[in-house]
């Protein structure tokens, strides 16, 4: 069949008007791209969205959230840390993030004691979180702090020389008194001897293994506190006998000697006294806590007899431990036919009542006093794991346990004999082949 001219214009014309549709909708979803983003996360585990508590805390932040991440240039880490904030942008506009080298900013850095892993700081209505480790947890629940603006009291019991949250000795809890004030938590003393109860407007008595014998009266003003709901951290160290009424009055009984740990040296720690916890169980103070934490000289606590609460099992040590009752020195060694006990040992209880149908009375019982002290509390994770405690017995728990996204199938593991193939296959074999199918067409081409 012959075209006629003019079906041959008809179809250029036709020809003409689908592609500038084409490409007006081409570029029509080129603008709207800059415009609007659509995501899809096709993990199985939605691995990378925000959980909705992190999407509903980030609703309720009206003002502007700075991340200001302390990290070396060229370190990966950067990258992680984008793509994590990223997720967050998604929900709020105001959120930033800026990266900063350290050794850029010499006096910043040894201002903020920045080491060479680097800090996390982030700000919200004036406050500021530090984090040394950042993922949707840490990162969701140190909004979540910054969000709180209440101020609340904790009282030191003083006088006995407990460790002090003012003082700046090696066993003192200065450092860890200015981490709860930069959580709007203000640490104040009082010394039972010179007061006849505890202030109305504490949350929480801290009371960190007397060096002497409390005073009758004293125990009984104690008692009293306990006895209407009031929530108690008690720390106390191996060989401390102090505040046996008090464990006792608790239905906790401390056994004799040190727990040591000879699991420690997997670490780098000669000391067998240094007590390593990284397993820890499912209570709210520890859900979803993977850090290691630090304990230099604990004391094994059981439960004596039922005192009205409900007692669950806090930290513990390892299975390779035992109460050491002897001197801690030389080689030593479990001793089976002694009153030494092995592990593993519980050193730490969290104790929970109700008193004329109040709120949740909330005590923790700790068998070491170190833990928190100046001088250990920048190890690894005794820092957080003291704040969490902090936190749960003041009953701030808004602590949000954002479930752990497992990344399934990431490693790839390959047997030695199949590295060899794919190494000889990706170095000689195929760019033999590629060579050889080069002079082949280079010979039929000079040949034709």
């Amino acid at each position: 069949m012959k075209l006629s001219p003019r079906i041959h214009q008809q179809l250029r014309l036709k020809n003409a008007l689908a592609t500038l549709f084409l490409l007006c909708l081409l570029g029509s979803l080129a603008w709207l791209s800059t415009r609007y983003s659509a995501q899809i996360d096709l993990t199985s585990n939605n691995s990378n969205t925000l959980s909705p508590a992190s999407q509903k805390l980030l609703d309720s932040l009206p003002d502007k959230v700075l991340i200001t991440a302390f990290i070396k240039k060229g370190q990966p880490i950067r990258m992680q840390i984008a793509q994590l904030v990223d997720r967050y942008g998604r929900y709020k506009s105001n959120l930033s993030l800026v990266f900063i080298d350290p050794d850029s900013q010499p006096e910043k850095t040894r201002e903020l004691n920045i080491g060479a892993e680097g800090i996390i700081l982030v700000e919200y209505q004036g406050r500021t979180e530090k984090l040394a480790f950042i993922d949707e947890f840490s990162l969701t629940n140190a909004l979540l702090q910054l969000a709180n603006a209440d101020e609340r009291w904790v009282t030191f019991l003083s006088g006995h020389g407990e460790r002090s949250p003012e003082a700046q000795a090696n066993f003192d809890l200065s450092q860890f008194g200015k981490e709860l004030f930069r959580r709007k938590i203000k640490a104040q003393t009082i010394n039972l001897a010179t007061m006849s109860s505890i202030p109305d407007n504490s949350v929480l008595l801290v009371i960190s293994a007397p060096a002497v014998p409390l005073l009758t009266g004293e125990l009984e003003i104690i008692k009293r506190y306990i006895q209407r709901g009031g929530n108690l951290l008690l720390l106390t160290d191996p060989g401390n006998q102090n505040l046996a009424v008090v464990l006792q009055f608790l239905g906790i009984m401390q056994r004799q000697g040190t727990i040591v740990d000879a699991g420690s040296r997997l670490y780098g720690i000669d000391d067998p006294s240094f007590v390593l916890v990284s397993e820890y169980s499912q209570h709210p103070v520890t859900r979803g806590f993977h850090t290691i934490t630090l304990y230099p000289a604990a004391a094994a606590l059981e439960i004596d007899h039922v005192a009205g609460f409900k007692t669950e099992p806090l930290l513990s040590s390892g299975i390779q431990s035992w109460t050491e009752t002897g001197a801690i020195e030389g080689k030593i060694q479990f001793d089976a036919d002694s009153h030494e006990k092995k592990g593993p040992l519980t050193f730490a209880f969290a104790l929970t009542g109700t008193v004329d149908n109040k709120a949740q009375q909330r005590i923790i019982v700790a068998g070491d006093g170190d833990f928190l002290a100046n001088a250990y509390i920048g190890n690894v994770g005794n820092v957080d794991i003291g704040l969490r405690m902090v936190n749960w017995l003041i009953h701030d728990d808004r602590l949000i346990d954002i479930p752990a996204k497992i990344a399934y199938d990431k490693s790839l593991q390959l047997t030695q004999t199949a590295v060899a193939v794919i190494g000889f296959g990706f170095l000689i074999i195929i760019p033999l082949l590629l060579v050889t199918a080069g002079l082949l067409i280079w010979r039929k081409r000079k040949q034709s």
